[in-house]
């Protein structure tokens, strides 16, 4: 089926860049894009238009990091550090998650929020459940949302109705992939919930199973000074966090660590040498105490970077609103060093948030051909009044400022209209 959208189009195909078609078109075939253009391509002339007039199209967004059964206690605890915010409301929230109707009805509202907020790739913890895992992967494919989710793994230090054994552990994994293959735009992840919450043994199991099955990992890395220091007693024998992930065959370029907040010059390093692309969760950093990740210094060394919501340590589940915190962060950091590290601009927090997520996923940068299609629709009449016209640039810095889930008038994910 042959089909174009026409209207104000705006890409972020590198840091920093943007690619601007006025009044044009996204050709589509079968829902994949077959070329963007300022006029109606040749060989779609009798193709339907859907012209959405003056409206900005812009890419959907990719949150690479957050927690789905958090979303209930969004808003809550922002007032502790990281390890007693977890024992204190994560945990106890996480262990409800055993009642599967409880996960039903919770993972349905998270999937339609995320398409209502024009996010529609997403690399997702779900609890340590397997049955709960399976009914977020569902509630996921049915929304129209497509990525990666996984099944924590956590056998050691979590509170009762949170832990499993490491042979449960094991097992539950087995029995989790094996139901995965009904699935088609959710796909399997490991998820080592950190280093503090898995044994050696069952570290050593997924890394077996990422390597035998060519499976994504996603975890945590140097978020808090606190949790640095328990893995370094955990594991004297690793000088630094990563190492502990890369000695059991977790560290790689199919890999996601959220937070990379304290990541020093040896550990940016590492990251950038194995290819880890580093989830940047600026609202829960501030939210927690855990610091101001260095963004810029990490893009600057080469190091992969994009945007996560981190729901319920962070705050923002529109990621739009995470990419503003993005800057504001980049700007404390300016603050802090006197000036010397420069800030993040809007077209790099666009790309944070949506191109550089995307190629995780294999897509290309941008409205790529062969791509199927992930993009929303917004309508500015909401907004206040400019008080002079502005340009395509301009009226994207205040899309990302200003945007909430009613003015996203349509959602494009996996090639097809999901809103």
């Amino acid at each position: 089926m042959l089909q174009l959208i026409k209207g104000h189009i705006i890409a972020a195909p590198s840091p920093g860049a943007l690619d601007i078609v006025e009044n044009g078109y996204i050709a589509l075939r079968d829902g994949v894009i077959a070329g963007v253009s300022a006029a109606r391509p040749a060989g779609f002339s009798d193709a339907p238009v859907e012209d959405f007039g003056d409206r900005l199209i812009l890419q959907s967004f990719a949150d690479m990091h957050l927690h789905a059964p958090q979303y209930p206690m969004l808003g809550l605890g922002m007032d502790a550090p990281l390890l007693t915010w977890l024992k204190r409301y994560a945990f106890p929230t996480e262990a409800r998650f055993a009642d599967a109707g409880f996960a039903r009805e919770v993972f349905a509202h998270l999937a339609q929020a995320l398409i209502e907020n024009g996010t529609t790739r997403v690399c997702i913890f779900s609890s340590l459940h397997t049955e709960a895992t399976l009914l977020l992967m569902d509630a996921l494919e049915r929304a129209g949302v497509t990525g990666y989710a996984g099944k924590v793994n956590m056998d050691q230090n979590g509170i009762d109705g949170l832990q499993e054994t490491t042979e449960e552990s094991m097992r539950e994994t087995l029995r989790w992939l094996d139901a995965c293959g009904r699935f088609t735009r959710m796909r399997p992840m490991l998820t080592p919930r950190f280093v503090p919450a898995c044994s050696e043994a069952l570290l050593a199991f997924l890394g077996r199973l990422s390597r035998e099955r060519d499976l994504p990992v996603q975890s945590h890395l140097s978020e808090n000074r606190e949790e640095i220091e328990l893995v370094r007693r955990l594991h004297p024998d690793c000088a630094q966090y990563w190492q502990v992930y890369d000695k059991y065959g977790l560290f790689h370029e199919r890999t996601v660590m959220a937070h990379c907040v304290h990541s020093d010059a040896c550990e940016r390093a590492a990251l950038g040498e194995h290819g880890v692309l580093a989830a940047h969760a600026p609202d829960s950093n501030v939210n927690l105490c855990s610091g101001v990740a260095p963004v810029r210094t990490m893009l600057d060394e080469g190091v992969r970077v994009a945007l996560g919501s981190d729901i319920a340590g962070g705050a923002l589940l529109p990621m739009n609103a995470v990419a503003t915190a993005a800057i504001r962060a980049s700007k404390a950091r300016r603050i802090a060093s006197g000036g010397e590290e420069d800030v993040l601009s809007v077209a790099e927090a666009y790309y944070l948030a949506t191109s550089a997520g995307a190629r995780f996923f294999g897509a290309g940068a941008g409205f790529a051909v062969g791509d199927a299609l992930h993009a929303i629709v917004v309508d500015e009449s909401g907004f206040p009044p400019a008080a002079r016209p502005l340009t395509m640039a301009e009226r994207l810095e205040r899309a990302l400022y200003l945007m909430r889930p009613g003015d996203i008038c349509a959602c494009y994910g996996g090639g097809r209209r999901v809103k």
